[in-house]
């Protein structure tokens, strides 16, 4: 049975997203501001938020701090979205704070319609994002490290308005609401640290990811909100179990910010220990920190590798996919299993990934917005693409596709949807020690909004 507070959560999935600070300002004044009890860095941008802001955490916490990190989507499990040193929000403590926030809610909704206003409807995102500042503030954490939802001046995760900022890329997205130009999308993230200079003086930006018009244009807009901007040189030794440049691009933003952090920490002589920040230590830090589900190596006990899982749910995803497959396994071609939402495009994606393909095998989940697999064996005959096997995603496929892919002494490559993706790693956690992690976790709600 549903907890009472999940029911309230998935409740707010109607309201969809809405762009806006004002209902998660007035709640977080109803909790008594919990936001303003910890320390925040931010990380927003197109892509590359998750893995920046799982790289930074890890460091942070490291040094000797006490880490939150928030991110969205979850793969298994909604409790991944809210940690603190790598541990997941405990089950009764996320009902009990969800219960918080809808009490919260419904005074302040009762108050507005006394004076004849609006009621708050707070949405899915804006509660988690509040239950988490409830939770990080009873953990008494030294800092949190906060990914954004979508942009960065209207997204929920500014209240907590942080001093440092890290900009991963950018790219066209969500122009209905950041705006329809790159130009216009990088300032609208950039505000995540505040619009004016009243607000945004004295905060650092580091920035990644960006052309060189774009970040003339970053640096400008820096300076009209008397920010300061630092773009760190892209890592020559940074070594990860994540496969793929754009892991070390991100590596490397994440390195610079918890440099500036922790140097301005040692500075102010923070609880008196030493914090300065150690390279050579989060060098160490990243060699043995996967995020998971993006390029990430499956090895069996014998050392074996066995499988990859890459989340690579849209064409430019599949585009850095492909360099990482050139790059990694030159010359080599994969069994493949493959599945994506309906509103995706599938044609230019197994465009991409065809030369590294050498065996098709689709799959679904029980998932409404899945397509359908004579959709997706269509699709590929369409390119003049054999399928060699088409089933629901199950731990026997998984098996049968393993066993298939280990015979050519080539992984097997799981991608084409973060869902299935997510779906692959609950039925794989207890196999492979890359996906411990999750063994705790049960599946909850497919939605990742």
């Amino acid at each position: 049975m549903q907890n009472a507070g999940m029911e309230y959560l998935n409740s707010r999935l109607m309201f969809g997203m809405v762009p806006g600070l004002t209902s998660t300002r007035k709640l977080c004044e109803a909790l008594g501001n919990p936001q303003k009890k910890f320390k925040t860095i931010h990380v927003v941008g197109t892509n590359g938020k998750g893995s920046t802001s799982f790289y930074l955490a890890g460091v942070l916490q490291a040094h000797g701090l006490k880490t939150a990190l928030y991110t969205s989507p979850h793969l298994v499990n909604l409790r991944e979205r809210i940690r603190v040193n790598d541990e997941p929000i405990g089950e009764a403590d996320l009902d009990r704070l969800l219960l918080q926030v809808k009490a919260a809610a419904e005074k302040v909704s009762a108050a507005q319609t006394l004076k004849g206003e609006a009621v708050i409807e707070p949405t899915f995102f804006e509660v988690l994002t509040l239950v988490a500042f409830l939770y990080y503030a009873e953990q008494k954490i030294d800092v949190a490290v906060l990914e954004a939802g979508m942009g960065g001046r209207l997204d929920s995760t500014a209240v907590a308005s942080g001093d440092i900022a890290v900009v991963t890329s950018i790219g066209l997205e969500h122009t209905e609401v950041l705006g329809p130009t790159e130009s216009a999308i990088l300032k609208e993230k950039m505000c995540v640290v505040g619009e004016c200079r009243e607000t945004a003086h004295g905060k650092t930006f580091v920035l990644g990811g960006l052309s060189a018009r774009l970040l003339s244009e970053g640096r400008e807009f820096a300076a009209s909100l008397d920010t300061r901007v630092v773009v760190p040189e892209i890592r020559k030794d940074v070594v990860l179990p994540n496969l793929g440049q754009h892991y070390i691009e991100n590596a490397s933003l994440s390195l610079k910010a918890a440099e500036i952090y922790l140097n301005g920490l040692a500075d102010a002589k923070f609880k008196n220990i030493a914090v300065a920040y150690n390279d050579a230590l989060a060098l160490q830090v990243l060699k043995k920190r996967s995020w998971a589900g993006r390029m990430q190596k499956l090895v069996d006990a014998n050392g074996v590798e066995c499988a990859i899982l890459d989340g690579a749910h849209n064409s430019h995803a599949v585009r850095r996919l492909v360099e990482a497959l050139d790059k990694y396994y030159p010359n080599q071609k994969f069994h493949c299993v493959f599945g994506a939402l309906k509103d995706k495009d599938v044609g230019e994606m197994l465009k991409l990934m065809a030369p590294h393909v050498s065996h098709w095998h689709i799959t679904k989940t029980p998932y409404p917005r899945f397509r359908e697999l004579l959709d997706l064996q269509a699709e590929l005959e369409g390119l003049g693409l054999k399928v060699s096997s088409a089933e629901e995603l199950s731990r026997k496929y998984l098996d049968d596709t393993l066993a298939e892919a280990k015979c050519t002494r080539v992984p097997l490559l799981i991608t084409g949807s973060l869902y299935m993706i997510g779906e692959s790693i609950q039925l794989l956690k207890n196999d492979f020690d890359a996906l411990k992690f999750f063994r705790g976790l049960e599946a909850t709600t497919n939605e990742h909004r």
